[in-house]
């Protein structure tokens, strides 16, 4: 059966409209329950700031225990600390109750599973069978329990500064700190401080209602003034669940995800500080990247849309860095998954040594000609629709023949938005935007 539910990050939608209901929440739960918590009937919940986030972790909880599996609540944290500690926490799987960089009326349900990855598409398939057959396995002889774990925090920020070995290493650094009113509102701007930075923090009072508000890695136009008006050295804006990053330049002007990559990748191997010899980004990275990363004397591997895509294709080849132009940037050796305050620590402590200022550093190389656009639609569906029709399609094959050999052409269907995205990238950029115009066109007749 073809998923329905699930898209690239787990299930999401707008809180109280299904799938994002209560309902479906111990559905969920329950499904789980009997598929995955096999062995120790143990799962955790985390959530970020929104305010439907209690609500489906009640009714997480209330379906796990109903499958007789323990719930241990771990309250507001970040995805990346959800991901990195739930291979200490004795569970069988953890779920993160987040809509990532979506506004607070949408919320989602990410599934995490024991080893701190996420689940396969065969497995989430399976779920969805379950709930829309109503195949529930209840007893009355074996309910679960529910505890709350405190210290899941402080584990994962041992972790997550594992490899700062001094006590006040960021003594010098002006920094503006946007956290979105999400997780990392009263967790990045502390540590920052903690390690000697200078601070001024954005989007740190959560209220429910205001999580990626204007503000955050989605709206960093208020980030971009004030590290003009404050002097500072960089400004670095982080979403909503933490796990993506966008970073500004002394000036106020965006940093690229790609050179961001490419700037770690360089700075860790002259440090002697990187596993492998590779990075990794996917079809949406702009395609000068791997020439520069090449030119490092580092392997370079494209993948498919989507950070699963991404840390899978690490692992294979062994290395230590890989991301998305979304702002998803992986440092394996550090975590599980995309973490903004990882990558904005390895980021700052770089911009230290190297002694220079960030507009002297970026851009590391000139970006090929290309044209990103999204398009939105109505629903899911008309995605699917979108993505499938013969006059996109023929569109697309088009593109990709006048392109082939001097570029790149990318039609990526949003598996967690109602969103289709083209991406044509080249070194003719009439060419670039003739083709990307062509194919956006088509796509716009289902708007």
């Amino acid at each position: 059966m073809a998923k329905k539910l699930f898209g690239t990050d787990g299930v999401r939608g707008v809180a109280n409209v299904y799938p994002m209901t209560a309902e479906f929440a111990v559905k969920l739960g329950m499904a789980c329950g009997q598929e995955i918590c096999r062995d120790k009937k143990r799962a955790a919940i985390g959530r970020d700031t929104r305010l439907s986030g209690e609500m489906l972790e009640a009714g997480l909880t209330a379906g796990l225990t109903a499958a007789g599996v323990d719930v241990v609540k771990l309250g507001v944290l970040p995805t990346p600390a959800i991901t990195s500690v739930t291979p200490d926490l004795g569970v069988d799987m953890s779920f993160m109750i987040t809509a990532s960089h979506n506004p607070y009326r949408d919320n989602g349900i990410k599934l995490i599973a024991a080893n701190g990855d996420k689940f396969a598409d065969d497995v989430t398939s399976r779920l969805e069978d379950i709930i829309e057959e109503n195949r529930f396995e209840l007893s009355s002889e074996r309910l679960g329990t529910v505890s709350e774990n405190k210290e899941a925090l402080v584990l994962y920020l041992e972790k997550a500064k594992s490899f700062i070995d001094e006590p006040r290493p960021l003594k010098g650094l002006r920094v503006v700190l946007d956290c979105a009113n999400g997780v990392f509102a009263g967790i990045m701007p502390q540590v920052f401080m903690d390690l000697g930075a200078g601070v001024i923090a954005l989007g740190n009072h959560p209220d429910g209602r205001n999580i990626n508000q204007d503000c955050g890695s989605q709206h960093p136009e208020q980030m971009f003034a004030a590290v003009r008006d404050a002097h500072a050295q960089l400004g670095i804006a982080v979403d909503g669940d933490g796990d993506r990053i966008i970073v500004c330049n002394e000036k106020g002007e965006k940093t690229a995800s790609e050179q961001l990559l490419a700037f770690l990748a360089k700075t860790l191997k002259e440090e002697g500080k990187y596993r492998g010899n590779a990075v990794v980004s996917t079809v949406l990275s702009n395609t000068a990247l791997e020439r520069y990363v090449r030119s490092l004397g580092m392997d370079y591997y494209s993948t498919k849309v989507g950070e699963r895509a991404v840390i899978a294709k690490m692992r294979e080849v062994g290395c230590s860095l890989g991301g998305e132009e979304s702002g998803h940037i992986v440092a394996a050796d550090y975590g599980k998954t995309g973490d903004g305050m990882v990558v904005a620590l390895l980021l700052s402590l770089g911009l230290l040594k190297s002694g220079k200022k960030m507009s002297e550093i970026f851009p590391l190389f000139d970006f090929d000609p290309f044209v990103f656009v999204n398009i939105r639609v109505k629903d899911r569906e008309t995605v699917r629709l979108a993505a499938a029709d013969e006059k996109v399609q023929a569109a697309v094959k088009t593109a990709e023949e006048k392109m082939a050999g001097r570029g790149r052409v990318v039609l990526h269907p949003s598996g967690t938005e109602p969103m289709v995205r083209v991406w044509v990238a080249g070194s003719d950029a009439a060419l670039v935007k003739e083709q990307s115009d062509l194919i956006v066109r088509e796509i716009k007749r289902f708007e």
